[in-house]
């Protein structure tokens, strides 16, 4: 409600934005305990939409080649973390995410001749929610992966290969279990996804 009253919407006193690109859109909302950092002087911006809501203790960071996007009316549920590093993270309209998701857009080497700790970054590119996606609790997005406009990812899911629009995936590693068109609408009369 308080985003909603005045057009630079509403960032709780204990969040923490340290971050020289960011870029916050038309009433936004920033929970409380938030953290929005830049973790290296080159790393690209943070772009928040129109009416996104960021909710409670939402980590937000962004390193050497990564950056965040966020497009409008996307909610971001309680203790989400988001690591951009070599890659971007961009999050369509629309989206919905459920608590405790994560998304990285990197990972680390796994050389038998370096220890893990001194292994260099790498990434299999952006991460890239299309609109009106839906992620449940707990679901995990790496690098490289696209899930399509639409999608729905149950609770609990690690995502490693892109997802088709309208489809509805889950499990270690996600997997397409149906397509929304495969269930009927309010109505009870079954449609493509394009029509809904």
């Amino acid at each position: 409600m308080l985003a909603g009253m005045h057009r630079r919407g509403y960032i709780a006193p204990s969040a923490t934005l340290h971050h020289t690109a960011l870029c916050l859109g038309d009433h936004i909302f920033i929970g409380e305990r938030v953290l929005i950092y830049q973790a290296d002087a080159d790393s690209g911006p943070v772009d928040l939409g129109a009416r996104v809501r960021v909710s409670r203790e939402v980590i937000i960071e962004t390193g050497a080649g990564g950056r965040l996007t966020i497009g409008d009316d996307t909610y971001v549920h309680p203790r989400c973390q988001f690591s951009a590093y070599h890659s971007a993270i961009r999050i369509g309209r629309g989206v919905s995410i459920a608590p405790h998701c994560a998304f990285y857009s990197y990972n680390h080497g796994m050389a038998p001749d370096l220890p893990i700790r001194r292994q260099p970054l790498r990434s299999r590119g952006d991460i890239i929610i299309e609109d009106e996606v839906w992620l449940g609790y707990g679901v995990i997005v790496l690098d490289g992966v696209r899930i399509g406009y639409g999608a729905v990812v149950g609770a609990g899911s690690v995502v490693v290969h892109d997802v088709p629009p309208g489809a509805i995936v889950q499990g270690v590693p996600a997997r397409v279990i149906m397509f929304r068109s495969d269930l009927p609408n309010h109505n009870g009369v079954l449609m493509s996804i394009k029509e809904a």
